[in-house]
């Protein structure tokens, strides 16, 4: 594969700004486990290796099993693998993900206000929105994951 630019060197502001997202995240009040959860299902979807190797990395050492793990891209079929909001950020992450498809439906958004609150899904959607942009940038400038035992 040919070399890309690198964002951080070639645009460091533009990088600071998304920095700056993530700082955000860091401090919201989402479950640590939640947001490797919706980072580990949006970079599947936008298939970024670099961020899925990174945050099933994450995850694991945040204490997910190595099960739970694995069933990520299968959720629907595993549904008794996750918790009712562990459900329901999965299903939020996707449709706030895959926006060309139908966006994120009126009967998520209602259950996800339900449970949640405003602010904490107000939180989870930046969440998304954050690592949907981490996904675009790596995949656009083909960052490769690191491999601890190639």
């Amino acid at each position: 594969m040919k070399k890309r630019i690198g964002i951080p060197e070639i645009q460091p502001e533009a990088y600071r700004a998304l920095k700056g997202l993530e700082n955000y995240t860091a401090q919201t009040s989402i479950d640590p486990l939640h947001k490797e959860l919706i980072k580990i299902r949006a970079s599947q979807i936008n298939g970024c290796s670099f961020c899925l190797n990174m945050h099933v990395k994450d995850a694991r050492k945040k204490g997910m099993p190595e099960e739970k793990a694995f069933l990520v891209s299968a959720w629907r079929e595993a549904e008794n693998a996750f918790t009712e909001e562990e459900l329901l950020l999965l299903q939020l992450t996707e449709e706030v993900t895959l926006l060309h498809k139908q966006g994120l439906t009126d009967t998520t958004y209602d259950k996800a206000i339900a449970l949640f609150g405003e602010i904490k899904t107000a939180e989870i959607i930046m969440c998304v929105i954050t690592i949907n942009s981490w996904n675009r940038m790596a995949v656009a400038t083909r960052l490769l994951p690191v491999l601890e035992n190639k």
